[in-house]
């Protein structure tokens, strides 16, 4: 990486880490992103959360040499979606309404914008009391409430839209901008 360029914090959020009899250790995601060259990377918890600076200017570019890393590095394939600070911190603020105890407000990323016709919204997912809220632009909000629907919202998104996508909950995205933003 050049010396010269201006570097900028992306984050990196990974489906399918952790999950499902595919542990990543932290330590083996950090070495695949700074041999990347990448600077400044660190995980953020065990959810397949890395925060980073590059001066690649194009995030579809930064996304597919870390997909084509992790699947040398790990054997598989892992969706990657790339998010700015800016856009995270975005998110957090449009989003600050209290959901209510044993609630959570969770984030879908999908790798390109929804279309508006794709989903009637708000809905209920099917069989639970899970709730799908709002979209924009490649995000979906969602309202669990508790009682194992967590992952409920990223299944329903992927078999409804059919794309990869990962969810994350807002308290973790608010974390991260807090403490890299």
């Amino acid at each position: 990486m050049d010396e010269d360029l201006a570097l900028t914090r992306l984050v990196a959020l990974l489906g399918g880490i952790n999950v499902g009899g595919r542990i990543v250790k932290n330590e083996k995601l950090q070495n695949a992103f700074t041999a990347l060259g990448f600077r400044g990377v660190v995980t953020y918890k065990q959810t397949g959360n890395v925060v980073f600076e590059t001066s690649i200017a194009s995030l579809v570019e930064v996304r597919t040499k870390i997909e084509r890393r992790l699947r040398r590095e790990l054997g598989f394939d892992i969706p990657v979606f790339i998010r700015t600070i800016p856009q995270l911190k975005g998110m957090v603020e449009r989003n600050t309404k209290a959901v209510g105890e044993g609630n959570s407000l969770l984030v879908t990323s999908l790798p390109g914008p929804i279309d508006g016709n794709a989903l009637p919204l708000p809905l209920t997912i099917p069989k639970s009391t899970a709730e799908i809220l709002s979209a924009s632009g490649s995000e979906v909000f969602s309202l669990t409430h508790g009682g194992g629907e967590g992952a409920l919202p990223n299944l329903f998104l992927e078999s409804k839209l059919k794309v990869k996508a990962t969810t994350r909950n807002m308290n973790v995205l608010r974390e991260i901008v807090e403490k890299y933003g």
